[in-house]
């Protein structure tokens, strides 16, 4: 009994030693892959996509695409929900999106083996990248005819085999309401979403046990907690603690109160930030500047910590910010946002090809054949995931100095993030491609004499006596500038150092991506070490 109590205490330690911290995570650029759209195998021989279908995509296809990812900058994938889900097609189509699991245990083989899955992993932890999972704790799904209430089998779902790890079937009828988000039934139509009792200390425990297991089963860096909004809030800190690694909520508000206090209660550590989503989207669609402007400062005091905050324009579950507003130098606005402001930049497959779709499932088509890594959006990817590397390896206080306001108006942002020296200054425009010709003046950008560069256009001026900078404006493209003094080594612009492939670069793991978090990580692995080491001495003398 001493040695196995002592072999799992190994284990655990072994993984706290490699589990990346909220602070190592705040460094992160990440990329969304919807699993079943994102890429086929090489040797894939089937139909076309039925968007309410099965298409293809698997975990190997993943791996043979990686460059894709990582040659826009990105340092972290995060992949769709891997547990087995329910086989029959239904009003909704099939489970292609992995979103209504019926067995927890085993891995949804549409995407392919245990072995692809840790095969993933490796690949993306060889090039210094971290693996994110989606993973599903509210419920647990059975296709039914018609609508709830419905005789539900509970035995199919494993491991929750019997109603009473279930709420009592009922319908949500005000997702506002706490009581009734987190005990009613979130699907009532052709697929029943079974709502586990998150309250139950059984459910508790074998959810703890599960999502243990997958961690370490497959070394993921950090799970995605899919409807975090909809279970039980005592439930969350016990399965945080479990998974051992960065939990990233998933609460669907624009209300800054309602998502700030998953952080100030210690809930979970890391969020969707819907609160800023939206004001954003309008921003850049319908001329909102100020709206974008008021909420960032609501979030910065109502959120404990913004540095791990997910910015996005896009997920699976939204509108395609190209459905929303066709112009594509709005979508670039938008994109540059979601990279250069406060948090971790989450950004959807597809949205680099600048793809449409208003809702599932339109806003989930594939994106093969189109791995075009000329693309404008990509290509600006690249560039900005690359400055934005560049100036965490620098300083690694960027990510939790919070961007400044330094200009506002009805059509225009300007903002400075990171410490002075090593700061990024950037203008948003929501003018649209038909902007006319302008120059603003931003003031306090820089200090006196500093000479910068314009990283999109790789054009250079000065800041004045005041330290600002007079900037030309011309068709509502986003604007971006650092110091020339700490650009070497970024690879932009004719610099020495390394870009992302799309900013101008070659070659495989051409990225700065990764580098960063083996620096950060370093310290804690040697201390954990030494601590193993202790461990492996008392394990000698007891055995």
């Amino acid at each position: 009994m001493r040695a196995i109590t002592l072999a799992t205490a190994i284990v655990a330690l072994t993984d706290l030693a490699f589990a990346a911290t909220p602070a190592e995570w705040a460094l992160e650029s990440i990329y969304q892959v919807m699993t079943d759209r994102f890429a086929r195998p090489a040797n894939f021989n089937g139909p076309d996509c039925d968007l309410m279908k099965y298409c293809g995509g698997t975990w190997s296809g993943l791996i043979d695409k990686l460059d894709y990812i990582q040659n826009m900058g990105f340092t972290a994938v995060y992949i769709s929900p891997v547990s087995e889900n329910i086989p029959e097609s239904t009003g909704f189509g099939e489970a292609y999106h992995g979103y209504w699991p019926n067995n927890l245990y085993a891995i949804n083989d549409h995407f392919g083996t245990a072995g692809d899955l840790s095969h993933l992993s490796q690949a993306l932890h060889d090039r210094g990248m971290k693996l994110m999972v989606d993973v599903v704790i509210n419920d647990m799904a059975q296709a039914i005819d018609g609508q709830m209430p419905k005789p539900i089998d509970y035995s199919k779902m494993q491991p929750f085999n019997d109603e009473k790890y279930y709420h009592p079937y009922c319908n949500i009828t005000n997702f506002d309401n706490s009581s009734n988000a987190q005990e009613c039934w979130l699907g009532v139509d052709s697929v029943a979403l079974a709502d586990l009792d998150t309250e139950s200390n059984d459910v508790v425990d074998m959810i703890g046990k599960w999502v243990n297991q997958l961690i370490a089963n497959y070394s993921i860096d950090g799970v995605r907690i899919d409807a975090a909004k909809h279970v039980d809030d005592d439930f969350l800190p016990p399965f945080v603690k479990n998974a051992g690694v960065f939990t990233f909520g998933e609460v669907y508000t624009g209300v800054v109160d309602d998502l700030c206090r998953y952080q100030e209660k210690d809930l979970v550590q890391g969020l969707n930030n819907y609160a800023v989503y939206f004001p954003m989207t309008r921003a850049f669609s319908a001329g909102k500047m100020r709206d974008l402007s008021k909420m960032i400062s609501d979030v910065n005091d109502g959120c404990k910590d913004t540095s791990v905050l997910g910015t996005f324009a896009e997920n699976h579950d939204l509108p395609r910010f190209a459905t929303l507003v066709p112009d594509i130098t709005l979508a670039a606005n938008a994109l540059a946002f979601t990279i250069l402001a406060d948090g971790i930049p989450l950004v959807y497959q597809g949205q680099e090809q600048h793809m449409t779709g208003n809702f599932s499932p339109y806003n989930r088509a594939p994106l093969w054949p189109n791995y075009d890594e000329d693309a404008p959006l990509y290509k600006m990817t690249a560039t900005l995931n690359t400055l934005r590397n560049h100036a965490i390896k620098t300083d690694s206080n960027y990510v939790t100095n919070h961007s400044i306001e330094l200009y506002l108006d009805d059509s225009t942002m300007a903002t400075r993030k990171g410490p002075n020296g090593v700061q990024i200054v950037s203008i948003f425009s929501n003018q649209a491609s038909g902007g006319g010709k302008y120059e603003l003046s931003v003031p306090n950008a820089f200090d006196a004499g500093t000479q910068v560069m314009e990283v999109m256009n790789c054009t250079k001026t000065t800041a004045n006596d005041a330290g600002n900078i007079t900037v030309q404006m011309a068709a509502g493209q986003p604007k971006v500038f650092f110091p020339m003094k700490q650009l070497d080594g970024s690879g932009l612009c004719g610099m020495s150092g390394k870009a992302a492939n799309g900013s101008g670069s070659t070659g495989k793991n051409s990225s700065s991506s990764g580098k960063h978090s083996a620096a950060a990580i370093g310290a804690p692995i040697q201390a954990s070490s030494l601590a193993l080491s202790v461990l492996f001495g008392i394990a000698f003398w007891l055995l």
